[in-house]
């Protein structure tokens, strides 16, 4: 591919400083999927925000950014990852600082929703931006293993970054920290970013699909929310169903007939590793990305730790995802099928999900939140990457910034609409800590089911996924 950098050669250095930016970019989205956990009790208390509207703090982010992927990853084929990389960091970073002023809940949901689409520019920018960077090969591989890692530990990172900064700050630091952040990682962008070409043919935009997704995907949300309060025959919620259910069928309509515009070319999904691949996505989303909602709440409203404590009690899952996902996976994908890993990778996880299930008043950090995360972080870091290659690899340069947005959209979908089915799941009459342990402990037994469906899923995915070793070429030979 012209243009791209081998890790095997001395070009590597040049291609470090867009890794860098692309990581650091990646680690403050999935940053601010996490980081508001551990505040939500401070939210709750200081905006006085009723239990059931509590996720929408977690979800509107969710939504928006889920909703606005396709159309973020389009983006930056029309227009070139740079430019469309600042415009999402500069929109992202203000609505940081508008969330973190904000002196009602639904200021604050505004500024969420509003940090979503930067998110949805920035995300699909920086995974375009590595995969028209590295080869395929073991030059993408190690890139997108570093950069699976770090958006992975960016959202276990929040968790306990979100402790640190609500004991002692305040609630309201989650979100402001975004802006010096931000500030220098645009300056840092407008230095040393090449200027890109657009590589997609087309300049129109399918904004309608884009809009009728994510307004099916925020109604079908709210009917799943309210479902548990309401019943599923009430006419609030129904009426929520039915119009994600038409808005969704709509979207379908709109691509179908957008030809070349359409935010999911049709060439995309119908290659099996991107349209299996990214069902399998969806998937591991709604298990993985919900987990840091209960595990937050867990640990302070059954084991009372303080929000710094609840922070440290993710240690764990971040260490050994990082560890396996940037240490151990990439080797593993030399001698083992792709395929295979995201399976076993999946299973070790649903194993890890049914012991947390366990949790319960008494339980000590050992048994109730240490010995599940071994198992939760290590399935998680055998699956992610080798997935996130399945569905990336084989892609037309043109359809890259696409295929990003649609597997980026999977995992925040799954996200979005997985947290708000299983916070129905933990609805009770009772009140204290049992009862609560009881409610967090169904959703993570579905975690688990769902994860087994993930393995399901994956074993459709072709075989041959195996990352090939370097070729040797002289004294550049070593990788």
């Amino acid at each position: 591919m012209r243009g791209s950098i081998d890790l095997s050669s001395g070009r590597w250095a040049g291609g470090a400083v867009v890794l860098f930016l692309a990581c650091a970019a990646q680690f403050m989205v999935v940053l601010d999927v996490s980081v508001v956990n551990v505040a939500l009790p401070s939210i709750q208390r200081a905006l006085h925000v009723r239990e059931i509207n509590l996720q929408w703090v977690v979800t509107g982010y969710a939504l928006t950014f889920a909703g606005f992927l396709l159309l973020g990853g389009r983006l930056a084929d029309l227009f070139g990852q740079r430019r469309v990389f600042l415009i999402g960091l500069a929109v992202f970073t203000g609505a940081s600082l508008a969330g973190g002023l904000a002196q009602t809940a639904v200021l604050l949901n505004t500024a969420r929703a509003v940090q979503g689409l930067g998110a949805a520019a920035l995300a699909p920018a920086t995974l375009t931006i590595l995969t028209t960077t590295f080869a395929e090969g073991p030059a993408r591989t190690r890139a997108l293993a570093v950069w699976t890692a770090v958006g992975v530990g960016g959202g276990m990172a929040g968790n306990l970054i979100g402790g640190l900064l609500t004991e002692l700050l305040s609630w309201r630091s989650v979100l402001l920290v975004n802006v010096p952040l931000g500030s220098a990682a645009a300056a840092l962008a407008v230095r040393f970013l090449p200027p890109t070409a657009a590589w997609a043919m087309v300049r129109r935009l399918d904004v309608a699909g884009a809009f009728t997704a994510t307004a099916g995907l925020v109604a079908l949300t709210y009917g799943l929310t309210v479902v548990p309060a309401r019943g599923l025959i009430d006419p609030v919620a129904v009426a929520a169903l039915a119009v994600g259910v038409l808005a969704l069928a709509l979207f379908l309509v709109i691509e179908a007939r957008a030809g070349e515009a359409a935010l999911i070319p049709a060439r995309l999904v119908r290659a099996r590793a991107v349209s299996v691949g990214n069902a399998a996505m969806l998937l591991a989303g709604a298990c993985l990305n919900p987990m840091w909602f209960f595990l937050a709440l867990s640990m302070q409203n059954v084991l009372h730790y303080p929000p710094l404590r609840t922070g440290l009690g993710f240690l764990p899952h971040t260490a050994l995802t990082i560890v396996v996902g940037i240490l151990v996976t990439p080797r593993l994908m030399r001698r083992v099928d792709a395929r295979t890993l995201v399976i076993v990778g999946a299973l070790v996880a649903a194993g890890g999900f049914v012991w947390q299930s366990r949790l319960h008043p008494g339980s000590g950090y050992l048994t109730g939140i240490g010995g599940p995360a071994v198992l939760i972080a290590v399935g998680g870091g055998l699956l992610n990457t080798p997935l996130t290659t399945i569905v990336t690899s084989g892609v037309d340069r043109a359809d890259a910034g696409a295929a990003s947005g649609l597997m980026n959209t999977a995992k925040q979908v799954g996200g979005g609409l997985g947290l708000a089915a299983l916070v129905g799941l933990t609805a009770s009459d009772e009140a204290g800590p049992r009862a609560l342990a009881d409610g967090y402990g169904h959703a993570f037994l579905a975690i688990g089911l769902l994860l087994v469906a993930t393995a399901a899923a994956a074993a459709v995915l072709p075989t041959g996924g195996r990352t090939p070793r370097p070729v040797a070429s002289g004294s550049t030979g070593r990788s």
